[in-house]
C-alpha cells in the first residue's frame, strides 16, 4: 500500500493528494488506524474515510481512529494531514457533531478547509433549507429550492 500510495504522490507533483480508504473493507479499528498511518508516510495531504457510496461510509467510531491517527503523526512528525469524512452526513446539525470532532480531537488549526472538509453533497440542501426558514419562518419543500 506505502508503495502505491507514493507512486500518486510522485505523480501528483505539488498538486494535493487525497487518499481514499474505504474503511468499511478493512475490517478493524487497528486496521483503519494502519492505513490511516501508512497513508500519512506516503504522503497523503488528505485521508478520507470513503467515497460516500460504499454500504460502510463515514461512522463516528471510525473517525476517532482516523483523526487520533493524524493527531499521533503530527505529534511524530509535526506535518499536518486534512480529513475528510464522507457518506451519511446530511443535515446542518450532524455537520456540526462533526466539526466538534475535530476541534476536540485535532484543535481549532484543523478546522479551516486546508484540512477538514466534509463531503456531502446533500448537506447543501439542508443548509438552503435552514436559511430559507430563518428567513421566512418555514421551511421549504426539497423541491422549491436551487440546491436540493
Amino acid at each position: 500500500m506505502y508503495d502505491e500510495i507514493r507512486q500518486f504522490r510522485e505523480a501528483c507533483g505539488d498538486a494535493h493528494m487525497k487518499t481514499i480508504l474505504a474503511i468499511g473493507e478493512l475490517g478493524t479499528f487497528t486496521n483503519v488506524y494502519k492505513a490511516s498511518l501508512v497513508s500519512m508516510m506516503a504522503g497523503s495531504d488528505f485521508i478520507k474515510t470513503s467515497t460516500g457510496k460504499e454500504s460502510v461510509n463515514a461512522t463516528y467510531p471510525v473517525a476517532i481512529v482516523m483523526v487520533r491517527a493524524i493527531r499521533d503523526y503530527f505529534l511524530c512528525t509535526g506535518h499536518k494531514v486534512g480529513f475528510k469524512p464522507a457518506g451519511g452526513i446530511r443535515t446542518a446539525q450532524e455537520s456540526l457533531v462533526w466539526l466538534t470532532l475535530i476541534k476536540e480531537e485535532l484543535g481549532n488549526d484543523w478546522l479551516s478547509p486546508l484540512l477538514f472538509r466534509l463531503g456531502a453533497s446533500s448537506l447543501l440542501a439542508d443548509i438552503e433549507r435552514q436559511i430559507y426558514h430563518h428567513v421566512t419562518g418555514r421551511y421549504a419543500a426539497y423541491h422549491e429550492l436551487p440546491m436540493a
